[in-house]
């Protein structure tokens, strides 16, 4: 790495830091050193570094009242005794007292917040593991120590151990020479990012193995040594945040990639400008050799594609320019389908002709088969025959006999064989026609129990029968004819008490049939009768609504002449009044024509009474005779139920 690099982390600033010199190019309005190293007199292309000016911010109300309280306490002022003071200022806005705020902006509220160490550092089991993890560690870097050392650390060796853990972290940490570790050890742990800073105090390196502080800087220690571990797997991990050329594959994609070799390519050039080299051509090829390098393998499958695009297209060309026609190829299609079905039937039928002869073929195997067996037996037969006549010592002639009687029995024995097979066939079909029969009476059985049961016999017969068991059963494996039907005899119990039984049945049929009749003529002069009493009753309805009527007219007559009466006793009021009214007025003749007023009106009085009267007893005749008609017809209609009932 080139020494000019600047640290990673940012050391608090001190104005004497250009002393000793960053190897960077500066302003030249900042002063070199007198004794300083040569420097590079090329500036930087950055320019020099912009500073910011202080602006103050104005108030929220910059402007102040002109009017001045007599009151020197700020906080009784609006109770001041002045023509402006105590009223509100909607009142009169233009009375409004000036802010009390001086102006400017809140400052903002710290970040800093403060936390809290989570380790049990002064636990022992904790210390010694710390330990154990920091010897280790130093140990395996090539730092020796002793566990002894870090048991009792001495301020030199804590100094020794923390620049060699930070310079691990960051190899240009600008550590200053002379400088005491009180003022380098918080600022490089505040680069660092070391979260519990704020709980250390830079006292306590004067003397280190303290109990009180012991705890906080092995806890320091311990922390920067788990950091270099990690920086360690990291820097060894190869990932590209890396940003190390030598990680990178021959093929990349990943954008980190790209940056770690533009970041390679910057810092050379960088540095080639800094030496003062404007030629980057170097590492310009470089460059290029690397990504051309990435793109070799794609480049090559790319001219792979490409040649055999150009070769599809080519044939492409050649088939499209030697494409036949449609119809052709249509005619052509249709011909090689009708072969196809041709082959097909075809093939179709070899392959059941190849499954006759494979079945034939195998048939013509068993019989063969079973030809050799027999053959073999027949051999077997002759040589033991052979040998029968040699031991007996038999004439030709008594050969040919025996052969002859041979023959003979066996051609007996083959009509024999079929005569038994005849009369197996018939025995059997005997068997069937059994069977059938069989099952036909059983049929015949069960429909005669069912009537029996229809009729009334099954289980037991009625009186005189009783004693007569009329049920039948089939014994079909009994080897008896007469055993056959298991129950009475059917010519001599069965059948008799059957015509016994249809005898009496057909006699109670006639007499129920008579019986009948005479229920049938009944009903028919009963339903004569109801008829004729139905018309009568229809007769005295019709006299009832005949009498319902006359008493409605009798009703209306009454009350028109009631009405008629009335309104002639109004006339003859209204007279009378008039008469009255006139003999007052006149005075002439009074008492005799209001006597003969009143005698007429007595007797309208006396006829309209009559006529309610004769009204009266006309309703309520009426209503006797319909109350008798209803009587009557009542008398009737239980004479005709009772009749019925009785019938």
């Amino acid at each position: 790495m080139d020494s000019r690099r600047r640290s990673v982390m940012q050391p608090a600033y001190e104005p004497s830091s250009h002393a000793r010199g960053s190897h960077l190019p500066v302003p030249s309005t900042i002063k070199k050193p007198a004794n300083g190293p040569a420097f590079n007199p090329r500036l930087s292309v950055a320019g020099p570094a912009l500073r910011p000016t202080n602006l103050n911010v104005p108030g929220t109300n910059p402007r102040q009242s002109m009017m001045r309280s007599q009151n020197t306490n700020p906080l009784l002022q609006s109770t001041s005794k002045g023509p402006a003071y105590g009223r509100t200022p909607m009142a009169n806005p233009a009375l409004r007292r000036g802010s009390m705020w001086g102006g400017g902006l809140m400052p903002p509220p710290s970040a800093n917040q403060v936390v809290k160490d989570p380790r049990p550092l002064r636990e022992r089991s904790y210390q010694a593991k710390m330990r154990q993890d920091v010897h280790n560690y130093l140990n395996d870097s090539g730092f020796e120590i002793s566990m002894q050392a870090l048991t009792s650390m001495h301020g030199k060796d804590y100094r020794a151990v923390f620049e060699t853990l930070v310079i691990t972290l960051d190899s240009c940490y600008p550590f200053r020479d002379g400088a005491r570790l009180e003022e380098e050890f918080i600022p490089a742990l505040k680069a660092l990012r070391y979260p519990f800073s704020h709980q250390l105090d830079p006292k306590w390196l004067a003397a280190v193995a303290s109990p009180h502080s012991w705890p906080f800087l092995l806890g320091v220690l311990h922390w920067l040594v788990e950091l270099c571990r990690m920086r360690n797997e990291y820097m060894v991990s190869g990932h590209p945040t890396i940003q190390d050329p030598n990680f990178v594959p021959e093929e990349f994609d990943d954008p980190l990639d790209h940056k770690a070799l533009a970041f390679q390519y910057t810092e050379e050039a960088y540095t080639s400008w800094l030496d003062g080299q404007d030629d980057f051509s170097q590492w310009n090829l470089m460059l290029e050799d690397r990504y051309q390098k990435r793109n070799e393998r794609v480049q090559t499958e790319l001219e792979e594609k490409k040649s055999h695009f150009f070769k599809l297209k080519t044939e492409y060309g050649k088939l499209k320019a030697a494409v036949p026609s449609i119809n052709e190829t249509k005619k052509e299609c249709e011909i090689m389908q009708k072969d196809l079905e041709k082959f097909k039937i075809i093939l179709e039928r070899y392959e059941q002709r190849r499954d006759r002869l494979i079945d034939q073929i195998a048939v013509e195997k068993v019989e063969l088969s079973r030809r050799t067996e027999l053959l073999e037996e027949q051999k077997a037969e002759f040589e033991k025959l052979s040998a029968t006549i040699k031991d007996q010592n038999l004439s030709p002639e008594e050969v040919i006999k025996m052969n002859t009687d041979r023959e003979t029995l066996q051609r007996n024995l083959e009509d024999l064989r079929q005569k038994i097979d005849e009369s197996k066939k018939a025995v059997l079909n005997l068997e069937v026609n059994v069977a059938n029969r069989v099952t036909a009476v059983e049929e015949a059985l069960d429909t005669y129990t069912a009537m029996l049961a229809t009729l009334g016999l099954y289980p037991t017969p009625p009186e005189p029968w009783a004693d007569i068991d009329l049920t039948l059963e089939l014994n079909s494996a009994s080897s008896n004819p007469q055993q056959l039907l298991a129950g009475s005899d059917i010519r001599k119990t069965i059948r008799p008490t059957l015509s016994s039984v249809a005898e009496n049945r057909r006699q109670e049929r006639a007499t129920v049939e008579n019986e009948s009749v005479k229920v049938n003529n009944e009903l028919d002069q009963l339903t004569t009768e109801c008829k004729n009493i139905d018309y009568e009753i229809g007769e005295l309805d019709k006299k009832v609504t005949q009498l319902n009527e006359q008493a409605d007219d009798l009703r209306d007559a009454a009350q028109q002449e009631a009405q008629v009466s009335s309104v002639e006793a109004s006339r003859l009021e209204r007279e009378l009044a008039q008469a009255r009214t006139a003999a007052i007025s006149n005075g002439l003749g009074v008492k005799s024509r209001l006597q003969a007023l009143q005698f007429s009106y007595k007797e309208q009085i006396e006829k309209v009474s009559r006529l309610k009267e004769e009204t009266v007893r006309a309703i309520l005749k009426n209503g006797q005779e319909m109350a008798n008609f209803k009587q009557e017809v009542s008398k009737h209609l239980q004479e005709l139920r009772d009749f019925a009932e009785a019938d």
